[in-house]
């Protein structure tokens, strides 16, 4: 089985990580993307951040619950920090192949991540287009760092089969909802189950 993780706080999940979800189902030949739902991004300022039960709420509203699958596991796991959740995925789940995925936003942030080489190593990564993160992500430390794992976007429908030290970047549409935007404008109260 083929599962790709998309990480994140998803405050909230919306259309833009949906279109993420079905693109790398269908360019990696994924059997699952999981919407892992983080319990807290220590990256991120908890202020704004809407209760852990909303957030995956939002998840569960744009997942189908059968090729992509709104998750809590990282909480379950107890964990908050990506390299420890994969970690511990790859033991709980020694059959599946696992790919990380990610927008171009959080490649130009990756080296700031706790173990971010480490997880690199143990996980093939695919990276998503974001508006206005293009060019910073494949500029940026840890595009320049892994710059020898990259792999043709032709490759990517065999992404899964390697353990890691492999990335690639998926063309796609480019969709310039944000969680921040919605928040913003008042479509998304952090503080109300929006049902």
């Amino acid at each position: 089985m083929r599962i790709g993780l998309l990480g994140g706080s998803f405050n909230p999940a919306h259309a833009g990580h949906l279109m993420l979800a079905r693109r790398a189902l269908r360019a990696l030949r994924l059997d699952q993307v999981w919407l892992m739902v983080s319990p807290g991004n220590p990256l991120k300022p908890s202020k704004g951040m809407a209760p852990f039960r909303v957030r995956l709420a939002s998840a569960e509203r744009i997942a189908d619950g059968r090729r992509i699958v709104a998750t809590d596991i990282e909480s379950r796991l107890g964990q908050r920090f990506t390299v420890k959740t994969v970690g511990l995925l790859k033991q709980r789940f020694p059959h599946v192949r696992f790919v990380w995925l990610m927008g171009a936003d959080g490649l130009a942030q990756l080296s700031h991540w706790k173990r971010w080489r480490r997880l690199a190593a143990m996980v093939p990564i695919a990276v998503l287009p974001r508006p206005g993160s293009v060019s910073p992500a494949l500029r940026g430390a840890a595009a320049s760092v892994l710059r020898h794992q990259r792999r043709p976007s032709r490759e990517s429908p065999v992404l899964a089969e390697r353990k890691g030290n492999a990335w690639t970047f998926l063309s796609a549409p480019q969709n310039d909802i944000s969680a921040t935007a919605l928040r913003e404008s008042g479509q998304f109260r952090p503080d109300s189950d929006q049902e």
